[in-house]
């Protein structure tokens, strides 16, 4: 098998980041709920914003839309759960 033959057969990796932490995914498109499961943040308690320079573009009202996916694209979480007071 050539080069060229394997880099077909092979998936695209794609590296992003969640929370300034890395990931990688060979899918084109991943809901914003799949992107925080992926992180091991939990979607019930979080929503997801992609940061694009200064800005931010949330995700809060769309959970389960697909979002295509960037090489380095930056997503944050914003935590909406309740927190324990002691």
């Amino acid at each position: 098998m050539t080069e060229t033959e394997v880099a077909k057969t092979k998936p695209h990796v794609t590296h992003y980041t969640v929370n300034d932490e890395p990931q990688e995914t060979t899918e084109r498109e991943l809901t914003p709920r799949q992107i925080m499961g992926n992180a091991g943040i939990d979607p019930a308690d979080n929503y997801l914003v992609e940061i694009v320079g200064k800005n931010q573009k949330s995700f809060q009202d769309t959970p389960d839309k697909p979002i295509h996916i960037h090489e380095k694209q930056a997503f944050a979480t914003i935590f909406t759960g309740t927190v324990p007071v002691s």
